[in-house]
Protein backbone atom coordinates (compact mmCIF):
# COMPACT_ATOMS: atom_id res chain seq x y z
CA UNK A 1 0.00 0.00 0.00
CA UNK A 2 0.96 3.68 -0.21
CA UNK A 3 1.63 5.72 2.93
CA UNK A 4 2.75 9.27 3.58
CA UNK A 5 5.77 9.31 5.84
CA UNK A 6 8.62 11.57 6.90
CA UNK A 7 12.20 10.71 7.76
CA UNK A 8 13.02 14.07 9.33
CA UNK A 9 11.25 16.99 10.99
CA UNK A 10 10.67 20.09 8.93
CA UNK A 11 8.42 21.82 6.43
CA UNK A 12 5.83 20.24 4.14
CA UNK A 13 8.54 19.04 1.79
CA UNK A 14 9.62 16.33 4.27
CA UNK A 15 6.36 14.44 3.59
CA UNK A 16 6.82 11.69 0.99
CA UNK A 17 4.59 8.99 -0.49
CA UNK A 18 6.15 5.53 -0.09
CA UNK A 19 5.27 1.86 -0.29
CA UNK A 20 4.67 -0.04 2.96
CA UNK A 21 3.14 -3.35 4.06
CA UNK A 22 -0.60 -3.31 4.66
CA UNK A 23 -1.20 -3.42 8.45
CA UNK A 24 -2.70 -6.53 10.01
CA UNK A 25 -5.52 -5.62 12.42
CA UNK A 26 -5.57 -6.98 15.96
CA UNK A 27 -8.76 -8.74 17.18
CA UNK A 28 -10.11 -5.46 18.56
CA UNK A 29 -9.35 -3.55 15.35
CA UNK A 30 -10.69 -3.36 11.82
CA UNK A 31 -8.75 -2.75 8.63
CA UNK A 32 -10.13 0.33 6.89
CA UNK A 33 -9.63 1.06 3.22
CA UNK A 34 -9.18 4.81 3.55
CA UNK A 35 -11.33 7.08 1.37
CA UNK A 36 -10.45 10.42 2.97
CA UNK A 37 -8.27 11.84 5.75
CA UNK A 38 -9.02 15.06 7.63
CA UNK A 39 -6.07 17.41 8.17
CA UNK A 40 -5.60 19.34 11.41
CA UNK A 41 -3.27 22.21 12.38
CA UNK A 42 -1.75 20.01 15.09
CA UNK A 43 -0.38 17.73 12.39
CA UNK A 44 1.56 20.60 10.83
CA UNK A 45 3.15 21.32 14.21
CA UNK A 46 3.99 17.66 14.80
CA UNK A 47 5.46 17.39 11.30
CA UNK A 48 7.77 20.29 12.12
CA UNK A 49 8.50 19.67 15.81
CA UNK A 50 7.67 16.03 16.54
CA UNK A 51 6.43 14.76 19.90
CA UNK A 52 7.40 12.15 22.51
CA UNK A 53 4.32 10.08 21.65
CA UNK A 54 5.27 9.87 17.98
CA UNK A 55 8.93 9.22 18.72
CA UNK A 56 11.72 10.11 16.31
CA UNK A 57 11.14 9.92 12.54
CA UNK A 58 10.28 8.04 10.48
CA UNK A 59 6.58 8.22 11.34
CA UNK A 60 3.23 8.64 9.63
CA UNK A 61 0.77 11.30 10.73
CA UNK A 62 -3.02 11.23 10.74
CA UNK A 63 -5.94 10.48 13.07
CA UNK A 64 -9.17 11.48 11.32
CA UNK A 65 -10.34 8.90 8.81
CA UNK A 66 -13.32 7.85 6.74
CA UNK A 67 -13.49 4.73 4.61
CA UNK A 68 -14.78 1.20 4.16
CA UNK A 69 -14.10 -1.79 6.42
CA UNK A 70 -11.93 -4.24 4.51
CA UNK A 71 -11.35 -6.79 7.28
CA UNK A 72 -12.93 -7.24 10.72
CA UNK A 73 -12.74 -9.81 13.49
CA UNK A 74 -15.13 -7.92 15.79
CA UNK A 75 -18.91 -8.27 15.91
CA UNK A 76 -19.44 -4.50 15.90
CA UNK A 77 -18.42 -3.93 12.29
CA UNK A 78 -18.37 -6.01 9.13
CA UNK A 79 -16.50 -5.82 5.81
CA UNK A 80 -18.24 -3.33 3.55
CA UNK A 81 -19.40 -1.03 6.37
CA UNK A 82 -18.73 2.65 5.71
CA UNK A 83 -17.17 4.10 8.86
CA UNK A 84 -15.43 7.17 10.21
CA UNK A 85 -13.75 8.32 13.40
CA UNK A 86 -10.64 9.57 15.15
CA UNK A 87 -8.20 6.73 15.74
CA UNK A 88 -6.05 6.27 18.85
CA UNK A 89 -5.44 9.99 19.50
CA UNK A 90 -3.03 11.15 20.88
CA UNK A 91 -1.07 7.95 20.18
CA UNK A 92 0.14 7.29 16.62
CA UNK A 93 -2.63 6.12 14.28
CA UNK A 94 -0.96 6.55 10.86
CA UNK A 95 -4.11 7.33 8.88
CA UNK A 96 -2.16 9.11 6.12
CA UNK A 97 -2.30 5.78 4.28
CA UNK A 98 -4.33 3.69 1.84
CA UNK A 99 -5.20 1.28 4.68
CA UNK A 100 -5.33 1.84 8.44
CA UNK A 101 -5.82 -0.57 11.35
CA UNK A 102 -8.27 1.23 13.65
CA UNK A 103 -9.79 0.17 17.00
CA UNK A 104 -13.39 -0.76 16.29
CA UNK A 105 -14.52 1.25 19.32
CA UNK A 106 -13.10 4.42 17.75
CA UNK A 107 -15.33 4.16 14.68
CA UNK A 108 -19.02 4.65 13.97
CA UNK A 109 -20.97 3.91 10.82
CA UNK A 110 -21.01 6.80 8.39
CA UNK A 111 -24.51 8.13 7.74
CA UNK A 112 -25.59 8.34 4.11
CA UNK A 113 -26.04 12.09 4.53
CA UNK A 114 -22.26 12.54 4.96
CA UNK A 115 -19.78 12.06 2.14
CA UNK A 116 -16.47 10.44 2.99
CA UNK A 117 -14.82 13.85 2.62
CA UNK A 118 -17.22 15.45 5.11
CA UNK A 119 -16.95 12.50 7.48
CA UNK A 120 -13.15 12.66 7.50
CA UNK A 121 -13.31 16.38 8.27
CA UNK A 122 -15.56 15.98 11.31
CA UNK A 123 -14.04 13.80 14.09
CA UNK A 124 -11.25 15.88 15.68
CA UNK A 125 -13.01 19.22 15.43
CA UNK A 126 -16.39 17.77 16.30
CA UNK A 127 -15.15 15.83 19.32
CA UNK A 128 -13.18 18.84 20.58
CA UNK A 129 -16.24 21.08 20.37
CA UNK A 130 -18.58 18.44 21.83
CA UNK A 131 -16.34 17.55 24.74
CA UNK A 132 -15.86 21.24 25.52
CA UNK A 133 -19.49 22.34 25.28
CA UNK A 134 -21.36 19.20 26.36
CA UNK A 135 -19.03 17.23 28.62
CA UNK A 136 -17.14 20.06 30.34
CA UNK A 137 -19.44 23.10 30.21
CA UNK A 138 -22.83 21.32 30.11
CA UNK A 139 -24.23 24.07 27.88
CA UNK A 140 -28.01 24.29 27.96
CA UNK A 141 -31.02 26.28 26.85
CA UNK A 142 -30.51 30.04 27.09
CA UNK A 143 -26.81 29.98 27.98
CA UNK A 144 -24.75 32.78 26.45
CA UNK A 145 -21.85 31.04 24.71
CA UNK A 146 -18.90 32.92 23.21
CA UNK A 147 -16.92 30.97 20.58
CA UNK A 148 -13.51 32.52 19.97
CA UNK A 149 -12.51 31.90 16.36
CA UNK A 150 -15.84 30.80 14.93
CA UNK A 151 -14.63 30.52 11.35
CA UNK A 152 -12.07 27.77 11.92
CA UNK A 153 -12.43 24.00 12.11
CA UNK A 154 -13.39 23.65 15.78
CA UNK A 155 -15.09 27.04 15.91
CA UNK A 156 -17.60 26.57 13.10
CA UNK A 157 -18.67 23.20 14.50
CA UNK A 158 -18.88 24.59 18.05
CA UNK A 159 -21.27 27.33 16.91
CA UNK A 160 -23.65 24.74 15.50
CA UNK A 161 -23.47 22.43 18.51
CA UNK A 162 -24.12 25.30 20.93
CA UNK A 163 -27.04 26.54 18.82
CA UNK A 164 -28.51 23.02 18.71
CA UNK A 165 -28.31 22.94 22.52
CA UNK A 166 -30.43 26.09 22.66
CA UNK A 167 -27.66 28.55 23.50
CA UNK A 168 -27.42 32.18 22.48
CA UNK A 169 -24.21 31.97 20.45
CA UNK A 170 -21.75 34.82 20.00
CA UNK A 171 -18.57 34.49 17.99
CA UNK A 172 -15.48 36.46 17.03
CA UNK A 173 -14.22 36.43 13.45
CA UNK A 174 -12.34 38.56 10.96
CA UNK A 175 -14.47 40.41 8.37
CA UNK A 176 -13.83 37.88 5.59
CA UNK A 177 -15.50 35.11 7.62
CA UNK A 178 -18.53 37.04 8.83
CA UNK A 179 -20.92 35.90 6.09
CA UNK A 180 -19.78 32.30 6.61
CA UNK A 181 -20.52 32.15 10.35
CA UNK A 182 -23.84 33.95 9.90
CA UNK A 183 -25.11 30.80 8.15
CA UNK A 184 -24.32 28.58 11.15
CA UNK A 185 -26.88 29.69 13.75
CA UNK A 186 -24.88 32.41 15.47
CA UNK A 187 -26.85 35.19 17.18
CA UNK A 188 -24.09 37.83 17.41
CA UNK A 189 -20.88 38.32 15.44
CA UNK A 190 -18.00 40.44 16.75
CA UNK A 191 -15.38 41.69 14.29
CA UNK A 192 -12.33 41.38 16.52
CA UNK A 193 -10.27 43.54 14.14
CA UNK A 194 -12.47 46.57 14.87
CA UNK A 195 -13.78 46.23 18.41
CA UNK A 196 -12.64 44.66 21.67
CA UNK A 197 -14.78 41.68 22.63
CA UNK A 198 -15.24 42.99 26.17
CA UNK A 199 -16.64 46.25 24.75
CA UNK A 200 -19.17 44.45 22.57
CA UNK A 201 -20.30 41.54 24.75
CA UNK A 202 -21.29 41.00 28.39
CA UNK A 203 -22.83 38.35 30.61
CA UNK A 204 -21.21 35.38 28.89
CA UNK A 205 -21.80 32.04 30.63
CA UNK A 206 -19.35 29.90 28.65
CA UNK A 207 -16.34 30.73 26.49
CA UNK A 208 -15.16 28.10 23.99
CA UNK A 209 -11.62 29.18 23.12
CA UNK A 210 -9.99 27.91 19.93
CA UNK A 211 -7.37 30.66 19.67
CA UNK A 212 -5.44 31.00 22.93
CA UNK A 213 -3.04 33.88 23.48
CA UNK A 214 -4.29 37.44 23.80
CA UNK A 215 -7.72 36.57 22.39
CA UNK A 216 -8.78 34.53 25.41
CA UNK A 217 -7.24 36.95 27.92
CA UNK A 218 -9.09 39.86 26.32
CA UNK A 219 -12.50 38.18 26.57
CA UNK A 220 -12.44 37.57 30.33
CA UNK A 221 -14.17 40.86 31.29
CA UNK A 222 -17.13 39.76 29.14
CA UNK A 223 -17.71 36.64 31.25
CA UNK A 224 -20.15 36.76 34.16
CA UNK A 225 -18.90 35.92 37.68
CA UNK A 226 -18.73 32.15 38.02
CA UNK A 227 -18.66 31.70 34.25
CA UNK A 228 -16.71 28.93 32.57
CA UNK A 229 -13.77 29.31 30.17
CA UNK A 230 -13.15 26.13 28.18
CA UNK A 231 -10.01 26.17 26.06
CA UNK A 232 -8.65 23.98 23.32
CA UNK A 233 -5.64 26.24 22.84
CA UNK A 234 -4.32 27.63 26.12
CA UNK A 235 -4.61 25.00 28.85
CA UNK A 236 -0.91 25.41 29.74
CA UNK A 237 -1.05 29.22 29.93
CA UNK A 238 -0.12 29.97 33.56
CA UNK A 239 -1.04 33.63 33.17
CA UNK A 240 -4.50 32.62 31.97
CA UNK A 241 -4.93 30.30 34.95
CA UNK A 242 -4.10 33.19 37.29
CA UNK A 243 -6.34 35.66 35.44
CA UNK A 244 -9.31 33.30 35.42
CA UNK A 245 -8.91 32.61 39.14
CA UNK A 246 -8.62 36.33 39.93
CA UNK A 247 -11.82 37.01 37.98
CA UNK A 248 -13.76 34.35 39.87
CA UNK A 249 -14.21 32.15 36.82
CA UNK A 250 -13.70 28.45 36.10
CA UNK A 251 -11.16 27.15 33.59
CA UNK A 252 -11.13 23.78 31.81
CA UNK A 253 -8.79 22.45 29.15
CA UNK A 254 -10.05 20.07 26.48
CA UNK A 255 -8.05 16.84 26.25
CA UNK A 256 -9.87 15.39 23.26
CA UNK A 257 -10.20 11.63 22.96
CA UNK A 258 -11.87 9.21 20.49
CA UNK A 259 -15.21 9.05 22.33
CA UNK A 260 -17.73 6.95 20.33
CA UNK A 261 -20.68 8.24 22.38
CA UNK A 262 -19.82 11.83 21.47
CA UNK A 263 -19.25 10.78 17.87
CA UNK A 264 -22.75 9.31 17.77
CA UNK A 265 -24.04 12.57 19.23
CA UNK A 266 -22.45 14.40 16.31
CA UNK A 267 -24.01 11.95 13.86
CA UNK A 268 -27.42 12.59 15.43
CA UNK A 269 -27.01 16.34 14.87
CA UNK A 270 -25.94 15.73 11.27
CA UNK A 271 -28.96 13.51 10.61
CA UNK A 272 -31.30 16.09 12.16
CA UNK A 273 -29.89 18.80 9.91
CA UNK A 274 -28.37 20.72 12.83
CA UNK A 275 -24.70 20.22 11.94
CA UNK A 276 -22.65 20.36 8.78
CA UNK A 277 -18.88 20.44 8.50
CA UNK A 278 -17.44 22.87 5.98
CA UNK A 279 -14.58 21.61 3.82
CA UNK A 280 -12.65 24.50 2.34
CA UNK A 281 -10.50 22.42 0.01
CA UNK A 282 -9.63 18.83 -0.86
CA UNK A 283 -6.29 17.52 -2.10
CA UNK A 284 -5.38 14.22 -3.77
CA UNK A 285 -3.34 11.93 -1.52
CA UNK A 286 -0.21 12.49 -3.61
CA UNK A 287 -0.58 16.26 -3.15
CA UNK A 288 0.08 16.13 0.60
CA UNK A 289 2.97 18.62 0.38
CA UNK A 290 0.69 21.23 -1.19
CA UNK A 291 -2.01 20.42 1.36
CA UNK A 292 0.38 20.99 4.26
CA UNK A 293 1.58 24.25 2.74
CA UNK A 294 -2.03 25.40 2.79
CA UNK A 295 -2.36 24.10 6.36
CA UNK A 296 0.73 26.07 7.37
CA UNK A 297 -0.79 29.21 5.87
CA UNK A 298 -3.62 29.24 8.41
CA UNK A 299 -6.70 31.49 8.16
CA UNK A 300 -8.81 28.52 7.12
CA UNK A 301 -12.57 28.50 6.79
CA UNK A 302 -13.46 25.02 8.00
CA UNK A 303 -11.28 22.04 7.08
CA UNK A 304 -8.82 20.59 4.57
CA UNK A 305 -9.08 16.94 3.49
CA UNK A 306 -6.89 14.44 1.62
CA UNK A 307 -8.75 12.13 -0.75
CA UNK A 308 -7.82 8.67 -2.02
Amino acid sequence: MKIITQHELGGPEVLTVRDAPTPRPMPTEVLVRVAAVGLNPLEARLRAEGSPLLGPPPFTLGWDVSGVVEEALTWRLRPGDEVFGMSLFPRPASTYAEFAAVPALHLVRKPASLSHVEAAALPSVGLTAWQGLVDLAAVGEGDRVLVLGGGGGVGHVAIQIAAALGAHVITTVSPDKRSFVETLGVAEVVDHTRVAVADAVAGVDVVLDTLGGQAVHACLPAVRPGGHVVTAAAEDDEQLVAAVEAAGLRLSGIAVDPDPIALRGLVDLVERGRLRVHVQETFPFQDVVRAHRRLDGGHLRGKLVLTL
